[in-house]
């Protein structure tokens, strides 16, 4: 139906109707104008003072020529100066590309170059990698800014901190920003040769900040901890943007450290804490756990990867007033999917919970067809946090997008009440002697082993059994482990042809910064394990 309004109405009813991630921080700014809002370091800002540090820096981006629709590369651990960018560049429309900092010059270049983007900031330390990454990308004509420190040879790089702290415009740039106008463009670290660009929207993200709130709990009274990667939508998104949205307090770490992390819990009395079930596991260990006045901490919550149901009991046993969720989901749903709630965390550990607020989730077969509960299929799901399609990429979109629905990749199975058990990402699930092994099954096994303290379960290539079942173990500190006592209780737990054929011991499991396990490098590193019984011997193996 054509607009009854002219031109000029129309604009100022867009205009006054406006609600994209660029307003949330002003409409708290003059709810809470005086209330703290983030503490990075010695750094401690009112939401009146990071909006105004936001706005500032909003009009130096503007006036270096990025304007809406370009795309801004950010390269750093987290920092003040990062969510300054994130709000800055929504305010003006422009579309932030946080980027893994753990990435080589050529991974990032494929990025840069993919993405077109007109400027890239980055903290000093990564400065060589950043300039490396350009050049290789072709990027010469571009913004580039450094995160402070030192400009001795890098003159030609600005100080972002004078865009954010010098003096300048503190007034709100009054960009139209429309619900599904893209304002970041995430990309996965996947599983494929190139990361997708994953473009989401204020609509995509608010309707998930909404969800997070009402089923996640959370509130203006909470202080809340952020240590993981500010680059992955979980903690931009799934936290800090909503403590934003609500007023609550964050403290920003620059990563997971356990020390650091028990430590500003206790000094900043922190109410609420997100961390993947590697990083939980890394606090329970920690010999500063039980002398750390943790009292203050009332949530906690938990995503990434399934939590160890062994792991959750211990945390409810160390932690008895410390309520818990689990957030399930991917970035192309900015990030936030399924949810399951404290009073459900032991009567249905291990799974996914049920589809948040502005969801439907559904599993369907190899045609897209609904599935009845107690099948295994493909968890898809209907809402508006989903992304608006992958970036310069019509024939993966459509992929994804087939029937209606967005398609997850991970395998799962619904009960009869709606509870989602995701059983393995596509690419986890085992064929071994033409039986499907979940390896999330085989981990939780493997947990309840005394002396246990991480696993995963990966298939390698066999010449008999196509892929054969094995577990990478990280033994507790003191404990010595064989691999005959994990057979030896796998047997106990599980079918034969879901016992791990081969058991390697190893001080650490690799993670990406967000705290997932990296199967496809245990996967590499252990490749060669059938090729002779000398080499799996040499390796820790047992056949």
């Amino acid at each position: 139906m054509p607009s009854p309004f002219s031109a000029e109405t129309g604009e100022a009813i867009q205009h006054a109707r406006q609600h994209s991630v660029g307003d949330l921080l002003r409409r708290t700014a003059a709810r809470y104008p005086d209330k703290l809002a983030v503490v990075d370091g010695e750094r401690r800002l009112s939401f009146a003072e990071f909006d105004a540090a936001v706005n500032r820096c909003a009009h130096r981006l503007a006036e270096r020529g990025l304007g809406k629709g370009d795309r801004l590369a950010l390269l750093s651990h987290n920092c003040l100066q990062y969510v300054v960018l994130a709000f800055a560049t929504a305010r003006l429309g422009v579309v932030l590309v946080p980027v893994n900092f753990m990435l080589g010059a050529d991974e990032i270049a494929y990025i840069l170059g993919h993405a077109g983007v007109s400027g890239l900031v980055t903290e000093d330390a990564l400065l060589a990698t950043g300039a490396a990454a350009l050049e290789r990308a072709g990027l010469g004509d571009v913004v580039r800014g450094r995160l402070g420190g030192s400009a001795e040879g890098w003159e030609d790089w600005e100080d972002v901190n004078a865009w954010i702290d010098g003096p300048g415009d503190e007034t709100d740039p009054g960009v139209a920003v429309a619900d599904d106008d893209p304002l970041r463009l995430m990309y996965t670290s996947g599983t494929e040769s190139r990361p997708k660009g994953v473009l989401l929207s204020s609509r995509s993200l608010i309707a998930q900040y909404v969800s997070c709130v009402i089923d996640g709990g959370m509130s203006a009274d909470d202080v809340e901890v952020h240590s993981l990667p500010l680059y992955h939508c979980a903690q931009l998104d799934c936290f800090f943007s909503v403590d934003v949205y609500l007023g609550a307090t964050s403290v920003i770490l620059p990563g997971p450290d356990p020390a650091a992390l028990l430590a500003a819990v206790e000094r900043e009395r922190a109410t609420k804490l997100f961390a993947p079930p590697t990083v939980w596991i890394s606090l329970l260990r920690h010999p500063a756990f039980d002398t750390t006045d943790l009292s203050s901490l009332r949530k906690g919550y938990y995503g990434a990867s399934a939590m160890p149901v062994e792991v959750l009991r211990e945390l409810a046993r160390r932690l008895p007033d410390v309520e818990f969720w689990n957030f399930y989901g991917q970035t192309e749903m900015a990030p936030l999917a399924t949810i399951l709630r404290p009073h459900e965390q032991l009567p249905e550990a291990g799974s996914a919970g049920r589809a948040s607020l502005n969801v439907e989730t559904r599993i369907v077969d190899e045609d897209g067809r609904e599935l009845p509960p107690g099948e295994i299929g493909e968890i898809v799901h209907r809402s508006p946090h989903a992304t608006l399609g992958y970036y310069e990429d019509e024939e993966k979109t459509a992929a994804a997008f087939a029937g209606g629905w967005f398609h997850s990749g991970d395998l799962g199975v619904l009960d009869d009440e709606g509870y989602l058990s995701v059983v393995d990402r596509k690419k986890d699930m085992i064929k071994t002697g033409g039986e499907n092994v979940a390896s999330r099954e085989v981990e939780e096994a493997l947990y309840r082993l005394d002396g246990v303290a991480e696993v995963a379960v990966f298939g390698v290539a066999h010449p008999r059994w196509i892929e054969a079942v094995t577990a990478a173990v990280v033994p507790r500190e003191g404990v010595e482990l064989t691999a005959e006592a994990v057979l030896a209780h796998a047997r106990e737990h599980l079918a034969g042809y879901k016992c791990p054929k081969y058991v390697v011991f190893t001080d650490a499991l690799p993670k990406n910064p967000s705290g997932k396990i990296v199967k496809r490098a245990l996967r590499d590193t252990h490749t060669d394990l059938a090729a002779g019984e000398q080499g799996a011997q040499s390796s820790g193996a047992v056949r």
